[in-house]
């Protein structure tokens, strides 16, 4: 099945958006009203994760984005060029900080938040003559919901889009915008604009119905493709996913068995490996196996993109973990 991305060798996948450490509570209770115990500092981010992910399975990538002159900073910018991440375009802001988010589990596994990302160095980026040289060699960009609560990363996306579907690049959207991240009435609007271009959907959950508009999975989906986008793949979490053709086609695949430890992370690195493998020519099949792999393997990890796995890394662990029936 022909893939509906451009192929990895027109250029490289490109994120937008907020770099951040994760400092997570080791303990589980509500909230921050107390001292207790962290962990970390954790490289974070959804882009940041998303991006990752891409570079550590082989394909090209590059990151847009900014950290302050910190060890948080350095943590994160390490981290991507490791991962194989075109890191050029990250500025470092010599005033503000490095965006920071904390992070606490419940009893009943939902998470707290607190983010700094508003008055730190992750909101203080834009369009350059580095981003600009980037992204007219890119093949695609991918947009996290999150980073639209970001307006530096919503210029930076405005002017991308088309520049990049100009010459022949694709367009992915996860809607991922978490209840502590709320978007104004003009930001919902450019949210449902990038839907409408999107090549690709990767919502999870409940951010189908939302991305689409309307109730109902099946309905989401129908209106998903009259609108324009061209696949969908829905992560479902312990569930597993679903692929989702224009013209009709169907794929399901259970989720791996695993032992979750943290899940934040996971479908970004779903998306990043899901996105690579498609845009390096695998069936939709063979790349649902690969981000169903990437998400699992990550929740059995402490650290939001800890679990990140290369090709070799990804392909033991299929062979080796069970799945659902």
């Amino acid at each position: 099945m022909t893939s509906v991305l451009a192929p990895d060798h027109l250029g490289p996948t490109v994120c937008v958006g907020e770099i951040l450490v994760e400092i997570v509570a080791t303990t589980i209770g509500e909230g921050f009203l107390e001292a207790q115990p962290l962990v970390g500092p954790f490289p974070s981010g959804a882009p940041a994760i998303f991006v990752s992910q891409c570079g550590r399975l082989g394909g090209a990538a590059a990151m847009v984005g900014a950290v302050g002159s910190d060890d948080f900073g350095r943590v994160n910018v390490d981290r991507l060029r490791n991962d194989g991440v075109d890191v050029s375009t990250i500025s470092v802001d010599p005033e503000f900080p490095t965006g920071s988010a904390f992070v606490r589990y419940r009893t009943n596994g939902s998470r707290d938040f607190v983010y700094n990302i508003a008055k730190s160095a992750a909101a203080r980026f834009g369009w350059s003559q580095g981003v600009s040289d980037l992204i007219r060699r890119s093949g695609h960009l991918h947009v996290m919901g999150s980073a639209l609560s970001v307006p530096s990363a919503r210029e930076v996306i405005d002017k991308a889009v088309d520049i990049v579907k100009a010459r022949g690049g694709t367009l992915s959207i996860d809607p991922n915008i978490r209840k502590e991240l709320q978007l104004d009435g003009d930001t919902e609007r450019r949210f449902a604009e990038l839907v409408a271009t999107a090549d690709l959907l990767l919502p999870s959950g409940e951010e189908l119905e939302r991305a689409a508009g309307v109730t109902g999975e099946a309905e989401a989906i129908s209106r998903l493709f009259e609108i324009g986008v061209k696949e969908i793949v829905l992560k479902r979490g312990a569930k597993g996913a679903s692929y989702f053709g224009k013209t009709g086609e169907r794929i399901d695949v259970p989720a791996f068995l695993v032992e979750e430890v943290d899940p934040t992370g996971a479908g970004d690195c779903f998306g990043g490996a899901y996105l690579t493998c498609r845009r390096l020519g695998m069936p939709p099949s063979e790349a649902l196996t690969y981000g169903s792999a990437a998400g699992a393997r990550n929740v059995s990890v402490l650290g939001p993109m800890e679990g990140a796995g290369t090709r070799e890394e990804l392909d033991a662990f299929i062979a080796s973990t069970q799945r659902r029936s």
